[in-house]
C-alpha cells in the first residue's frame, strides 16, 4: 500500500486531540458535498430544458434541411437537389418556399412568415402531433388555399380555430417600381381560408410568427415560380444519420447548406450552451471557495501532528513523503466531498424528475411543463468529479507544501 495515502487515510479518520480539526474537517467535506451537488443538480436542469426545447422542435423542424448559400431562394430543378433526394436513404423529400408578408384578418394585422410546404409535410414531420382544433391538415382544395397559423398568431389576429372570413394575405412585388399614388399595384393580394385547425410548437418563433400553407400558394405570392427556399428531408429508419449527412455535404458542396435540427436552431442552443458554460464556472468559483475550507483544516492538522512528523522522519521517511501525506489529506477530504455531493445531487433530480418538487409556477396553464425538467447526462458527473478533485488539489497544493516546510525546516 502507498504510504503517504496509507498515513493520510488514518490521519483524516482518526480522532485528532483537538477537537476543532475534526468539526472543521467535517464542514470541508460538507462545504465541497454541497457545491458539487449544486453542479450536477444546476448542469441537469440546464440539459432537462436542453432536451424539451428539442423534443418541441422535432414536431415542426425536418431531419436535415437544405438551404442556398446565396439569396432566398434556387431553382427547383437544380441538379444537385435532384441527387440529394434521389438517395436511396432519403425517405420523404419535400420542397419548400418561404418568406414573408403582410396578413389582415377583420382589421387585425400582423407580419408574418409563411411557409408553403408539400402535400407530403405530415410525412416529413410530425407535425399531426401539434394540431387544435376539429379539423385536420389540408393545405389545398381545388382552386382554394388553405392557411394553418401558429397558436399565437391566431390570438394575435383574432381567428380562434376557425377563421369564417378569408384571411388577406400582401406581399411585395419582385419587380417593377412603387407607384405612391396607388401604393397596393407594389403589392400582390391573395387569400387563404381556414382547414379548422392551428398548430402549437410551444416555441414563440414559431407559434408567434409562421403561417403554414401550400407550396404553390407561396410561389404564386411571392412570384417564386420553379424556386425553392429550402429541400427538407426524412431519412429512412435504420439510416446512419451523420454518415448521410456527410454525404449530401459532400453534393452540396459550397453551393447549399446542409442543417440537421440543431443547427437550424443554433441560434437558440448556442445560447443555452453559454448559459450553462457560465453556471458552471461561477459553481466552480463557489466550489474553490469551499476548499479553502480544507486549508484550515490542513493547516491544524499538521501543527497538530508535530510530533508524528518527527517520529515519521526517525522511521526513514523522506520529507518528500510526508508532504505527500498532507496532499493527500486534501485530496481524500476533496474525493469524498465529490462522492457525496454527486449522490446527493443524483438523488435530487431523480426526485425532481419523479415526483415534481420545484414548481415552475403556480398556474399549471402559464409554462410548458408544471416543474424543472431535469436530465443528467453521465458525462456531465464525470466532468464534475474530475473538476472536484482538479480544484481541490489546486487549492491545497501551496499551503500544504509551504506550511509542511516551516514544520520540517
Amino acid at each position: 500500500m502507498n504510504f503517504p495515502f496509507f498515513i493520510a487515510r488514518r490521519y483524516l479518520f482518526s480522532k485528532k486531540s483537538t477537537h476543532a480539526i475534526n468539526v472543521i474537517s467535517g464542514i470541508s467535506v460538507v462545504g465541497v458535498s454541497v457545491a458539487t451537488m449544486a453542479l450536477v443538480v444546476t448542469l441537469s436542469v440546464f440539459n432537462g430544458f436542453h432536451d424539451m426545447v428539442a423534443s418541441f422542435f422535432t414536431n415542426f423542424d425536418p431531419q436535415l434541411k437544405v438551404t442556398p448559400v446565396m439569396g432566398k431562394t434556387a431553382a427547383a430543378d437544380d441538379p444537385i437537389l435532384t441527387q440529394i433526394k434521389q438517395l436511396p436513404q432519403v425517405d420523404v423529400a419535400t420542397e419548400c418556399v418561404e418568406d414573408q408578408a403582410l396578413v389582415i384578418y377583420r382589421g387585425h394585422q400582423a407580419m408574418v412568415t409563411i411557409k408553403g410546404v408539400e402535400d407530403n409535410f405530415d410525412q416529413l414531420t410530425h407535425i399531426k402531433e401539434i394540431l387544435l382544433g376539429d379539423g385536420q391538415f389540408e393545405l389545398k382544395a381545388a382552386d382554394m388555399f388553405y392557411g394553418i397559423p401558429g397558436i399565437r398568431l391566431a390570438e394575435q389576429l383574432g381567428t380562434g380555430y376557425m377563421y369564417n372570413e378569408p384571411m388577406k394575405v400582401y406581399a411585395p412585388r419582385r419587380e417593377g417600381q412603387l407607384n405612391m399614388a396607388n401604393p397596393m399595384d407594389g403589392l400582390v393580394e391573395d387569400e387563404l381560408y381556414s382547414p379548422g385547425v392551428l398548430f402549437q410548437v410551444m416555441q414563440g418563433k414559431y407559434d408567434k410568427n409562421y403561417l403554414l400553407t401550400s407550396i404553390d400558394f407561396t410561389r404564386r405570392i411571392f412570384e417564386q415560380q420553379g424556386m425553392v427556399s429550402s429541400l427538407e428531408l426524412r431519412l429512412k429508419a435504420g439510416s446512419n444519420f451523420e454518415r448521410v449527412k456527410s454525404e449530401i455535404k459532400k453534393l452540396a458542396g459550397d453551393k447549399y447548406y446542409v442543417k440537421d435540427r440543431f443547427e437550424q436552431q443554433d441560434d437558440t442552443f448556442k445560447i443555452m450552451k453559454i448559459e450553462k458554460l457560465m453556471a458552471y464556472i461561477f459553481l466552480t468559483f463557489i466550489l474553490m471557495i469551499a476548499c479553502f475550507n480544507i486549508i484550515g483544516s490542513l493547516s491544524m492538522l499538521i501543527i497538530d501532528k508535530k510530533d508524528d512528523v518527527v517520529t515519521l522522519r526517525n522511521l526513514g521517511a523522506s520529507d518528500k513523503q510526508i508532504v505527500r501525506i498532507f496532499l493527500f489529506e486534501g485530496r481524500l477530504i476533496s474525493a469524498i466531498g465529490a462522492i457525496i455531493g454527486i449522490l446527493l445531487g443524483l438523488a435530487l433530480c431523480w426526485a425532481q424528475q419523479t415526483y415534481g418538487l420545484v414548481k415552475l409556477g403556480s398556474s399549471s396553464a402559464s409554462f410548458v411543463v408544471n416543474a424543472y425538467p431535469v436530465s443528467v447526462h453521465p458525462e456531465d458527473v464525470i466532468l464534475i468529479f474530475i473538476t472536484v478533485l482538479v480544484v481541490g488539489f489546486l487549492a491545497v497544493w501551496y499551503p500544504v507544501r509551504y506550511f509542511a516546510k516551516r514544520l520540517l525546516a
